[in-house]
């Protein structure tokens, strides 16, 4: 068992044997066990922050279910990122650890060098497709002699329907990669695989006054810059695409002499992305397109694959999907599901093949309600007590290990890399973080004091205040110092001990912290 100690700082026991915790008065209990857990839960959920606002907070043995803390477990809330943890446990079920994403450059044979009719980039959802990638087909195509293409390039996207947005997606989020338009063709804006986005670098010109210098990823003019951002003695620079067309407006300052800084935005139709760089890359190989481009065309039966694109599988996607909380891919997950399961990738069949996947693991969906693949939409209502209900029957799963590797680790990596260091949760608590505004979670695994594994799940929605992630973190922090021996003073000292986070100090506060850029995390 860790050895614990007791700090005074932000948990003091006073003379009159109370314990004054997050600026609450609260009688020193002689409990031990889970009655201890309860009441440090119970004071840490007093939180000035969490006033008036819902909270649904579970706690249970990972291996029999046997619940320890329950309050709010059954009440619907909004879960944000937590959605993921239906969507890649689906995905392993249904698809399976071995599944790969296809995209493929199909056409006639070339004879003398050229291709007799249309040519057709096939995409089947990979969201990990890259510039690289499209390069790549072009070199093959030179490499069989093609020379030009007598018809048109057509972007075969028809795996998913055109439906690019979920539900309740908001309009001043669409411009960001947690919620980019999904297409079954796109192309990513860089390793991490934010998939139908642009990355804008801003750099600094040669001296003080000179406009900024911009240069994008992948290289593509599909998007238009309008550059008014200059060399200064500081980076505060805005980077923002118009509501209604590609147009990205990059202004303010970059420090001369730094090595600048970047951001990443979200296209307006990114099949159309894909074809743009695609065609891009075919010209770099000196292959003439005698044609234009088409869109949202399925292709034909007679063309051949000419060459094509296998992603890593879905054992290695998962906590790509999972550790960074990576909105695209998860909703391409969403969507291959439905298509695997209907041969209609859309968001309906999406539903319908998630909670197929998760329902075999106790999970019951009649009182649930998922309505995307990665929580970016406020239609979404789940309880801390299916998030529970979940991590505990998903360890019955054959996929396990792999899920429950790809979860972010406390003050390690992922969402979780720069939190609950230096308490019982480090390098213990494995757990899917959930933000938005006005909604934060948290849940997954942990191993208490005397090495029982348990589930918690916590769930808030509705308060005021930019984050509430400290509270969560007590909680975790709290469970993980959990033992049979424990008292209740000695739990809300430890969770304590986690640093508070005030609002005024965490602006970004309501997004997860890889998708501020640069990552905070």
């Amino acid at each position: 068992m860790r050895k614990h100690t007791l700090m005074a700082s932000a948990a003091a026991v006073t003379a009159a044997g109370a314990i004054v915790f997050a600026g609450t008065v609260v009688a020193q209990a002689e409990e031990t066990g889970d009655a201890a857990l309860t009441a440090a839960i119970d004071a840490i959920l007093t939180s000035p922050r969490l006033t008036d606002s819902q909270a649904g907070v579970v706690v249970a043995d990972a291996n029999t279910g046997e619940v320890l803390y329950d309050r709010g477990g059954d009440k619907r809330a909004i879960p944000a990122s937590n959605d993921k943890l239906a969507t890649t446990a689906a995905a392993l079920e249904l698809l399976g650890e071995d599944f790969t994403y296809t995209t493929e450059v199909l056409g006639d044979r070339p004879v003398d060098g050229v291709v007799d009719g249309d040519l057709y980039l096939r995409g089947a959802g990979d969201p990990t497709l890259l510039e690289a990638d499209l390069d790549r087909f072009a070199a093959e195509l030179a490499d069989l002699g093609v020379s030009r293409v007598e018809g048109d390039l057509v972007a075969d996207d028809t795996a998913f329907d055109a439906v690019r947005s979920g539900t309740e997606w908001g309009w001043s989020d669409l411009q960001y990669t947690y919620a980019a338009e999904v297409s079954a063709l796109t192309v990513a804006s860089g390793d991490d695989h934010n998939a139908g986005s642009v990355r804008f670098f801003v750099k600094p010109g040669a001296a003080a006054g000179d406009p900024a210098v911009v240069t994008t990823s992948p290289a593509t003019d599909y998007v238009e810059v309008v550059n008014t951002a200059t060399t200064g003695t500081a980076t505060s620079v805005t980077v923002d695409r118009d509501p209604h067309d590609n147009i990205v407006r990059i202004s303010g300052t970059v420090a001369a002499g730094s090595e600048g800084t970047y951001a990443t935005r979200a296209v307006i139709e990114p099949t159309q992305l894909a074809a743009d760089v695609f065609a891009d890359s075919l010209a770099d190989e000196g292959i003439t397109v005698a044609g234009g481009l088409r869109f949202g065309e399925a292709t034909p039966q007679g063309p051949e694959t000419l060459a094509l694109h296998e992603s890593a599988p879905l054992s290695e996607l998962t906590a790509e999907v999972l550790k960074p909380s990576n909105a695209s891919m998860a909703e391409a997950l969403f969507k291959t599901l439905g298509f695997h399961a209907t041969g209609k990738g859309t968001f309906a069949t999406g539903k319908a093949a998630v909670y197929e996947g998760i329902e075999p693991y106790g999970v019951d969906s009649g009182p649930v309600r998922i309505a995307d693949g990665s929580g970016i939409s406020r239609h979404n209502l789940l309880t801390a007590g299916t998030l529970t209900d979940l991590l505990v029957g998903a360890k019955d799963a054959p996929w396990f290990q792999t899920w429950y590797d790809a979860l972010p680790i406390a003050c390690e990596d992922g969402t979780l890399a720069g939190r609950m260091c230096g308490t019982d949760a480090e390098a213990n608590v494995r757990a899917k973080t959930g933000s938005m505004t006005s909604v934060s979670a948290l849940s997954g695994y942990v191993t208490d004091a005397d090495g029982r594994e348990l589930v918690f799940s916590v769930v808030f929605n509705d308060f005021l205040y930019s984050t509430v992630k400290d509270v969560e973190d007590q909680i975790a922090v709290a469970v993980a110092a959990h033992s049979e021996d424990a008292t209740t003073a000695e739990l809300s000292a430890l969770a304590a001990d986690v640093e508070e986070t005030l609002p005024e100090e965490d602006p970004d506060g309501h997004l997860e912290c890889t998708w501020v850029e640069p990552a905070v995390c």
